[in-house]
């Protein structure tokens, strides 16, 4: 019964070296991220991963797309 004992309190303190590990982790992730947003240093990307420069290229480069698909959908040559 000792060494089951034994096994159980080992299993728990590794247990909770883990959980205690990760949580310490997660408080200074947290803490990263709200120096980025304070300092704006965490600039917003976009879906792709692009930043905004490239975000308004890409989106310029859409819309051209589009002009030519709706161009090509109502029959005129472009």
């Amino acid at each position: 019964m000792s060494q089951e004992l034994l096994i159980a309190a080992s299993a728990l303190s590794g247990l909770l070296v883990v959980a205690f590990t990760l949580l310490k982790g997660w408080q200074d992730w947290l803490e990263l991220k709200s120096r980025e947003l304070e300092t704006g240093h965490g600039k917003r990307e976009i879906e792709g991963g692009a930043r905004e420069g490239a975000a308004r290229i890409e989106i310029a480069d859409l819309k051209e797309r589009i002009r030519k698909l709706e161009a090509i959908a109502s029959g005129v040559d472009l």
